[in-house]
């Protein structure tokens, strides 16, 4: 699975990629996890609201860092 993270490098953008790396870490699950910051990519998928996260090409979760329960959610 391809985890996306999409923000333009702010603060909050930055802490979703580093909860999910730590996130994916801890549970031993080997998923590729990119950060994208261009705007043109973000406004290829539609996204208004950062951070964004796409898994596989789906924006799954956008506008806030992710919680743990978000997580659980989407990788299991």
């Amino acid at each position: 699975m391809k985890v996306e993270v999409y923000g333009p490098g702010c603060a909050k953008c930055r802490q979703s990629y580093d909860v999910i790396r730590k996130y994916l870490d801890e549970k031993g699950l080997a998923h590729e996890v990119v950060k994208i910051e261009s705007i043109d990519a973000m406004m290829a998928l539609g996204i208004l609201a950062t951070p964004a996260i796409v898994l596989d090409g789906k924006v799954v979760l956008k506008g806030r860092v992710p919680t743990t329960s978000d997580l659980q959610k989407l990788f299991g």
